[in-house]
């Protein structure tokens, strides 16, 4: 199978799964938040995703990514990888668990230590399968990834609705996460057999460390940049303005986990293996940008517009308050999709010292707008104070670091330049109709078809080049790389 017919395969494949994932998620955190818990115990918990986020970004120091960017035998380094990560891990975990409580005051919630401990023991769970999780993908195996990603699914929310509805309050998010990613962790023992095993060779720690601790620091910039807002807000506005906000938070990442997280799967191990040709570089890196935006800009939009009567319909009427940063965390949406998309172009292009410049530019402008925002307009100015860094002042810098990569700015301009101009289209239509239909639901879902039908026309013309028609596929080059690899 061709390198094309892998990625497009595992494309699909992953999206089903994420698809599949996130509805089923959507649910139980529907059942959640309108019966049994509010939002302080979303706030608690958001505080331990912030540390546990933390932790993930740096737990493995990157050191995994050889596996799929390494055009080598994986039995060469693979248990110096494992050996890295656990340690790692461990050691990180230990260091969390002693600053448990401090960490929990720092956030403006000094009861999640509990929460704090037992969620983050997760990192050391997560060192343990990182390479059988790089194996798959680096095999594009988005079938076994769709069984793990299924099997922790259900024995995180089984687990979790069930400690919820016998009084666990917050730590059942704690506990449900802990037995899932145990369970997908005896799944990676399965589905890629052999690969647990710790070994050590100096000179391959060596090799591994230096490629992989500029990404962990990239990787570790892009947590703080996405978790510092729940930062700010917990600290200042405290646990239930952050539980408000985490609510809008993850309604505005529907998009972004639905559709750049299933792309995510493919795109380093497929930049990766074209990041020899700049051509063939540019070309894959706007084919899967057009791609991301078609399907991203509707729902990003949509929220954006309808933020009020999404939360409300969705939730229940005490969420009301979240629709304030909802509005702009759905556009900061839109962009988080690209630039996620950029990040691993440029990675896998070796840009490191880029990304790190990137990253840290986007985390010290976001700080004091953060800052500013919350204290002027409570969790809403903390979602503009996002949406404006982001479009702003990160979208140059970008744009600067993929030039450099060999991405013009005129690929970016061709993949975004329809879907960018069907979503003002489709603001123009959606909100006239849900002010006439008079603002009632009925009227919200009348406002959204009238706006996909209005969008529909203005990006069917990119149909050939969203199938990759016309574009120069770097066949030569690829071949090459699968036969170093012993493929036919």
């Amino acid at each position: 199978m061709s390198l094309g017919a892998k990625v497009r395969a595992g494309a699909r494949i992953s999206l089903l799964n994420t698809v599949v994932i996130r509805i089923g998620n959507f649910a139980a955190g529907v059942v959640l938040a309108r019966t049994l818990l509010g939002p302080r115990e979303w706030g608690l918990y958001a505080t331990g995703m912030v540390a546990l986020g933390v932790l993930l970004s740096a737990n493995e120091m990157g050191v995994s990514l050889a596996i799929v960017r390494w055009d080598r035998d994986m039995g060469e380094f693979a248990p110096t990888v494992l050996t890295l990560s656990v340690l790692s891990s461990t050691v990180l975990y230990g260091m969390l668990f002693v600053a448990a409580p401090a960490t929990a005051r720092a956030l403006g919630s000094p009861d999640a230590t509990t929460m704090l401990r037992v969620l983050c023991f997760s990192v050391v769970i997560d060192g343990l399968a990182c390479v059988p999780n790089q194996v798959i993908a680096r095999e594009f195996r988005q079938g076994a990834r769709m069984v793990l990603d299924l099997l922790n699914f259900l024995v995180t929310t089984g687990t979790t609705l069930a400690l919820a509805y016998s009084g666990t309050g917050a730590l059942s998010f704690a506990w449900g996460a802990l037995a899932g990613n145990l369970c997908a962790l005896a799944g990676c023992a399965v589905v890629v057999p052999g690969v647990l095993r710790p070994g050590w060779k100096a000179t391959e720690a060596r090799a591994l460390i230096s490629f992989g601790l500029p990404l962990a620091g990239a990787s570790l910039l892009v947590l703080a940049m996405l978790n510092v807002d729940s930062v700010v807000t917990g600290a200042l506005l405290g646990p239930v303005a952050l539980g408000f906000y985490q609510l809008a938070f993850n309604v505005s990442s529907w998009p972004v986990r639905s559709i750049s997280e299933a792309a995510r799967r493919i795109s380093f191990a497929g930049f990766s293996r074209v990041a020899d040709s700049r051509e063939a570089l540019a070309d894959a890196f706007g084919r899967g940008l057009a791609v991301l935006m078609v399907a991203a800009v509707p729902p990003c939009v949509l929220l954006a517009v309808l933020a009020e009567p999404v939360v409300a319909t969705i939730y229940g009427e005490r969420w009301a308050p979240a629709a304030g940063a909802l509005r702009w965390l759905a556009l900061l949406g839109l962009l988080r999709i690209a630039y996620e998309l950029a990040y691993d172009c440029l990675a896998a292009a070796g840009r490191r010292s880029s990304l790190i410049a990137v990253q840290g530019w986007w985390l010290a402008a976001l700080v004091p707008a953060l800052l500013l925002g919350a204290h002027r307009w409570g969790i809403g100015g903390v979602g503009a104070g996002h949406l404006v860094v982001a479009a702003l002042l990160v979208a140059p810098a970008f744009w600067w670091a993929m030039r450099r990569a060999g991405v013009g700015g005129a690929v970016v301009l061709r993949a975004c330049a329809r879907p960018f101009g069907g979503g003002l289209l489709m603001a123009a239509v959606s909100l006239p109709v849900y002010h006439w239909c008079g603002e009632t639901r009925w009227g919200m879902f009348a406002a959204g078809t009238a706006a996909l039908a209005a969008y529909v026309p203005v990006v069917l013309p990119m149909r050939r080049q969203l199938r990759g028609g016309g574009s120069k596929a770097p066949v030569p080059h690829e071949e090459r790389v699968l036969a170093a690899e012993g493929e036919r």
